[in-house]
C-alpha cells in the first residue's frame, strides 16, 4: 500500500477503508506514531468504517477499551503509553486478547514488541507540518 497524505479529517473515512482493505483478515493492527500524530482519531475512524456504534476513545488509564460492531464482531483498542514493563501486559491477559481472533487496534506497540504475532500489520503515521503521511507495513 502507498504512502497516504492526510490534510483534513474530512479524509479519514476514505483513509479508514484504505487500510481496512489493506489489513484484510489480519487482525492485529500496531498504530505508531508520536504523541499526537492521530493514532487514536485513525482508530476511532476505523471503527466507524468497521460498523462500531460505540462511544470510541483513548483507553490511555485504562489500558484497553472493548467495542463492538453492528454485526457483533468484538474489537479491543489498546494503549500501551503508561506500562513500565511487559509483566503490566502480560499481567492484564494481552496474549489471550491477540489470540482471541478479535480485532486488537495497539497504540505504542514498541512496548510490547514482543508479544505481537509475525503477521501484525504496522500503521505508521508521521507528521510532515500540518500533513499526516500514513503508511501500513506487514
Amino acid at each position: 500500500m502507498p504512502e497516504i497524505s492526510v490534510n483534513s479529517l474530512s479524509e479519514l473515512p476514505a483513509v479508514a477503508h484504505q487500510i481496512i482493505q489493506a489489513f484484510g483478515e489480519r487482525n492485529v493492527i500496531a498504530f505508531q506514531g508520536q504523541m499526537g500524530a492521530g493514532k487514536t482519531t485513525l482508530i476511532k475512524a476505523i471503527c466507524v468504517a468497521l460498523g462500531v456504534t460505540d462511544t470510541i476513545s483513548s483507553p490511555t488509564f485504562s489500558l484497553v477499551n472493548e467495542y463492538q460492531s453492528a454485526q457483533k464482531e468484538k474489537m479491543y483498542h489498546f494503549d500501551f503509553y503508561r506500562i513500565n514493563t511487559i509483566e503490566e501486559a502480560y499481567d492484564m491477559g494481552f496474549e489471550d486478547y491477540i489470540y482471541s481472533n478479535a480485532i486488537c487496534f495497539i497504540e505504542w506497540p514498541e512496548r510490547v514488541e514482543e508479544l505481537l504475532p509475525m503477521n501484525c500489520v504496522y500503521v505508521n503515521i508521521r507528521l510532515d507540518g500540518e500533513t499526516r503521511v500514513i503508511s501500513v507495513t506487514f
